[in-house]
């Protein structure tokens, strides 16, 4: 198993954390989220770590990760059921081939977008945002975001969580590829963290 899993978990980490500010404080930072929206259309890298353009980015979720697994670590539950549900949906998209046909359908009309648009912009916003409400969360129970409910009405709002969260899904399905299994949670979390030690 390559020992970049942790990287895509380190993604998440940071995502999800990216998807809580957009939620709870209306805090959609474009050059904190470049790297993850980019990653959900970056399919055929030569190396896992080409799917991130930036690896500064993921420099939070390592010590976010970090936290999270260490004994001493401040613990974030809202996180945990993020990440889980995003593992879960990820699953079942894998699992599902008319979903996975659709889906690399929708990517492809995005990256023709992408010569007229860049990555954050609301026109794309709103396709990735569409392609994960029309596509990947009808595949399982629906992710609860937490958040400020007048921020959470606003349909702006309501785009950028869902494109993070098809960033997200991207991450997880990297994760399994590289051969993340959700048991390490519980039998190899000191190899985790050991791994995550290396690169914070």
């Amino acid at each position: 198993m390559s020992a970049n899993y942790v990287m895509p978990l380190a993604a998440m980490c940071q995502i999800t954390k990216l998807v809580q500010k957009t939620a709870k404080y209306g805090q959609f930072n474009e050059r904190e989220t470049e790297s993850f929206l980019r990653s959900i259309v970056n399919l055929t890298p030569d190396k896992p770590e080409d799917v991130y353009s930036d690896p500064f980015a993921l420099k939070s979720g390592y010590r976010i990760l970090l936290s999270q697994l260490s004994p001493q670590g401040d613990k974030d539950v809202e996180m945990v059921k993020y990440i889980g549900s995003l593992m879960q949906l990820e699953r079942a998209l894998m699992s599902n081939k008319s979903a996975l046909d659709e889906l690399a359908k929708r990517l492809k009309d995005v990256e023709r977008q992408l010569q007229h648009f860049d990555i954050t912009d609301s026109t794309i916003i709103a396709a990735l945002a569409d392609i994960y409400s029309e596509v990947i969360s009808p595949l399982g129970q629906k992710i609860q975001v937490f958040g400020e409910p007048e921020l959470l009405k606003q349909s702006a709002t309501q785009q950028k969580i869902r494109a993070l969260l098809l960033a997200g899904i991207r991450s997880a399905v990297l994760w399994r590829q590289l051969g993340g299994k959700r048991r390490q949670f519980f039998f190899g979390k000191k190899k985790i963290i050991a791994e995550v030690q290396k690169r914070v």
